[in-house]
């Protein structure tokens, strides 16, 4: 097998992963059902990855990649950055309310599930989380220096705060099943980003 197509068996499991993941999270999957689902071999598995860690790390790190790139197209269009960052978040309200399990926030979904469980995989949330953040800070920041946001507080700060908030809004619409912290989020978030 050469490279190419290890790479591609590897992103092909990982893909599969995260639809069966985003559903059932990560501690209720086992490799078996990946690989079935897949179509790869059982005994290739360690081919891939070391370790159950090191798949949950390399999925979450997959993921982070593939969001932060959606992210950056928002980001990198030329609608002023306040609107820039209500699309932002009108994208994941529609990504959290979706019929479908399968493309949600993986960072929600296994955040408190594997956090005290495995520390790389710990690691990779608290990095992939932390350039979401960066990428929220610099919005924020050009939305400042225009004028179309608050100047006040320093934008690293609120970038947290706005995604802490976020983050609660996913995790008590999920226990409510409904909409209803979403709308309250938008609502917040609009009062911590309006201009004076």
């Amino acid at each position: 097998m050469n490279t190419f197509q290890n790479r591609d068996t590897r992103q092909h499991i990982l893909d599969i992963a995260q639809q069966i993941v985003g559903k059932k999270g990560f501690s209720a999957v086992g490799l078996n059902e990946v690989l079935a689902a897949a179509q790869v071999p059982k005994g290739s598995f360690y081919h891939y990855f070391s370790s159950k860690d090191a798949f949950g790390e390399a999925l979450l790190e997959d993921y982070f990649e593939t969001y932060l790139a959606h992210m950056q197209q928002v980001f990198q269009s030329a609608m002023p950055e306040r609107h820039k960052l209500f699309v932002y978040w009108q994208h994941w309200i529609d990504n959290q309310t979706a019929c479908s399990d399968a493309g949600k926030c993986l960072a929600v979904k296994l955040g408190a599930e594997v956090a005290d469980l495995s520390e790389p995989m710990r690691l990779a949330l608290n990095r992939g989380t932390a350039r979401i953040i960066h990428c929220l800070a610099d919005a924020i920041e050009r939305g400042q220096q225009q004028g179309s946001l608050k100047p006040e507080p320093p934008p690293q700060a609120l970038a947290s705060q706005l995604y802490a908030l976020w983050l609660g809004a996913s995790v008590m619409a999920k226990i409510t099943r409904t909409a209803q912290p979403f709308d309250e989020a938008l609502s917040m978030t609009r009062l911590m980003l309006n201009p004076v």
